[in-house]
C-alpha cells in the first residue's frame, strides 16, 4: 500500500496566490476572520470561514454557511482565480519564518494508511469538529485544509526535494506575520516517480496537526465507498490533502496554560500547595523554561520559576513524562481541581507564538488568576506517543509556521 500519491491540485494562478492565501480556518474566530478578509474578496477565508459573508449572528455550523462556502469556492473557479492542474503532480512547499526554513511536499495521503495506523495520530478528536469538516468537504467536494504530516527524515527524500527547489518556484509570497510561502509544481514524471519511490522506504507518517481533517477524510471515504458499488480503491476520496515535512525541520512552540481561579485557595495557600511538588523561586523577568521539568508561573505582578521535584520526574510512560502531563498531574489537577482540561471552562491555552506578555495580560486584566509557561514538547515525544498508540493531553503542541489555506486544494471526484 502506498502512503502517498500525486494528485491534480486546484490552486491559485501565480499572480493571485498572495490574494488567495489565508490563515488556517481554525486559528481565527469568525470576527477575526471577518476583519482579516475585509477588502480582500479573493481571500480563501470566504471559503474556509464563509460565515463572514452572512449576518453576524448566523450559526457558523448552519447549512447556509456550508452552502455559502461552496458558492464562494465555485465563484473563484469560474473567475479563473483557482485553476486545476491537468495531470497529477506532487508539489514542493517551503515555509520561511525569520531564520527558520522548512521544505516538504504536498501529496494525497492514503486514508487506508490512516485507518490502519501507518499514518499515526497522537490526539483525540471531538465529534462536533469532525462533523464540521465532513460537512465542509461534502459541500465543496474538495479538501481545502491540509493535514500537517511529518516523518523521520530521509536523506533520499531530502536530496530530491533539494533538486526540485533549486529551480524557480511557481510563486513565492509573503503572507500573515511575514511568513513566506513558496510552491514548486513537480511536472517531471520521472522525478515524481523517484519521489514516490523514496517515500516507499518511509515506514510511517505522523500527524503533527490536523487530526480533525484526517478523521473527516476517513469518514468521507467510508460513506462514499459504501455508496459506490464500483469502488476500486483508487478514487480520489480514498486520499486526503497533506503537507509532509521531515521531523528535523519541524518547529514546535510552547503551549501555555491560563487558569481562571485558584480553586477557592488564597494566594498564600496556593503557593504552599505548589511547594509540595515543586521547588520555587521568584523572578524579576518573565520565565521561559529552558528544559523539561521546569515551568514558569505568573500570579498578578510576579513571576516564579518552578522545578518539579526530581523524584516525580521518573515517569517512563511516553504520555505521563510529557511536561504538559507532569504539570497537570502535580499541580493543575490536585491543586486547582481541573481533571478534564478538554472540557473544563476554567482552563484556557495560549500558543507560544503569542509570547509571554499574553500570559501577563490575561492575568493582570483579572480574566485569569494564574498562568503557566512550559517547555515545548519535542518531536521525539510526539512520535513516541504515536508509536505507543497513546494520545497526548489536549493542546500539547503548537507548530509554527502555519500552513496557508487555499494554496493547493484536493478535489474529490
Amino acid at each position: 500500500m502506498s502512503l502517498i500519491r500525486p494528485f491534480t491540485g486546484l490552486r491559485p494562478v501565480p499572480e493571485r496566490a498572495a490574494d488567495v492565501a489565508a490563515p488556517p480556518y481554525d486559528v481565527l474566530s469568525s470576527d477575526e476572520a471577518r476583519a482579516r478578509a475585509a477588502g480582500r474578496p479573493l481571500s480563501f477565508l470566504h471559503i474556509s470561514k464563509p460565515e463572514i459573508d452572512l449576518a453576524p449572528d448566523v450559526d457558523p455550523y448552519s447549512p447556509t454557511v456550508y452552502a455559502k462556502g461552496a458558492e464562494n469556492f465555485a465563484a473563484l473557479i469560474k473567475q479563473g482565480v483557482l485553476q486545476r492542474d491537468k495531470k497529477a503532480c506532487y508539489y514542493v512547499y517551503r515555509l520561511i519564518m525569520g531564520r527558520h526554513v522548512q521544505t516538504g511536499i504536498v501529496a494525497a495521503a492514503s486514508v487506508a494508511a490512516y485507518d490502519n495506523g501507518h499514518i499515526r495520530r497522537h490526539e483525540l478528536t471531538r465529534p462536533d469538529k469532525e462533523d464540521d469538516r465532513v460537512r465542509q468537504i461534502d459541500a465543496l467536494n474538495a479538501q481545502t485544509g491540509p493535514v500537517l504530516l511529518t516523518y523521520r527524515h530521509s536523506d533520499a527524500v531530502d536530496a530530491i526535494v533539494r533538486t526540485i527547489s533549486a529551480a524557480a518556484p511557481e510563486f513565492d509570497i509573503t503572507a500573515d506575520g511575514g511568513v513566506r510561502h513558496a510552491l514548486w509544481v513537480v511536472r517531471d514524471a520521472e522525478i515524481g516517480l523517484h519521489l514516490a519511490a523514496a517515500f516507499e522506504a518511509v515506514p510511517t507518517l505522523y500527524i503533527a496537526d490536523g487530526h480533525h481533517r484526517a478523521a473527516a477524510a476517513s469518514r468521507i471515504a467510508a460513506s462514499r465507498r459504501a455508496a459506490n458499488p464500483g469502488h476500486t480503491g483508487v478514487e480520489s476520496y480514498n486520499y486526503f490533502l497533506s503537507v509532509i515535512f521531515p521531523d528535523n525541520q519541524m518547529q514546535i512552540f510552547d503551549y501555555n496554560r491560563v487558569i481562571r481561579d485558584l480553586n477557592g485557595l488564597t494566594c498564600e495557600d496556593f503557593i504552599r500547595r505548589v511547594k509540595q511538588s515543586f521547588s520555587m523561586s521568584t523572578c524579576a523577568t518573565p520565565v521561559k523554561p529552558a528544559r523539561a521539568g521546569e515551568f514558569g508561573m505568573y500570579l498578578p505582578g510576579q513571576w516564579y520559576r518552578l522545578t518539579l521535584n526530581s523524584g516525580l520526574m521518573a515517569e517512563r510512560d511516553p504520555v505521563a513524562r510529557l511536561d504538559v502531563s507532569l504539570l497537570a498531574a502535580h499541580l493543575i489537577e490536585p491543586v486547582l481541581g481541573i481533571s478534564d482540561p478538554r472540557r473544563d471552562k476554567r482552563i484556557d491555552f495560549v500558543g507560544g507564538i503569542r509570547g509571554l506578555p499574553e500570559l501577563v495580560k490575561r492575568v493582570d486584566s483579572g480574566e485569569m488568576a494564574v498562568a503557566f509557561s512550559l517547555f515545548p514538547t519535542g518531536m521525539h515525544d510526539l512520535m513516541a506517543v504515536a508509536d505507543a498508540g497513546e494520545m497526548m493531553p489536549p493542546k500539547s503542541t503548537w507548530f509554527e509556521p502555519k500552513l496557508a489555506d487555499g494554496l493547493v486544494s484536493h478535489v474529490i471526484d
